[in-house]
């Protein structure tokens, strides 16, 4: 089980990352797009929203719907979320770096890779 703490410090991790409200949640965006979303700290269900490829997202979905769900009204945009509960820190960690890279602009997104190693 994956911490809510832990979750909001992966998003914030990544360069660039800010945090805003979004409608009482805390959104991570990167140049003003959000790429991630956690659920309130007091919601019963703790969660992420992030957003993926369509073949992304429906591999996951089959894979473990337990764990992966497309977002209603905007899951047919690759948005998912992602359970805490039954979800690995590194493949929530994965997944929010493929979010980012959905969003952020390309010249950042290759200043990454080449931090990383060509990731």
């Amino acid at each position: 089980m994956l911490s809510w703490q832990a979750a909001h410090k992966l998003a914030l991790s990544l360069p660039e990352a800010e945090e805003r409200d979004h409608f009482g949640s805390p959104s991570f965006r990167v140049t003003g797009k959000i790429f991630a979303q956690l659920s309130a700290r007091d919601h019963e269900e703790q969660r992420v929203l992030v957003k993926l490829s369509a073949a992304d997202q429906a591999a996951l979905t089959m894979s473990d719907p337990d764990t992966f769900s497309a977002v209603p009204q905007w899951g047919q945009h690759g948005w998912t979320y992602v359970q805490l509960a039954t979800v690995e820190e590194s493949m929530l960690r994965g997944l929010l770096i493929q979010s980012w890279r959905q969003v952020a602009p390309k010249k950042l997104v290759a200043a990454y890779e080449t931090s990383q190693g060509g990731l």
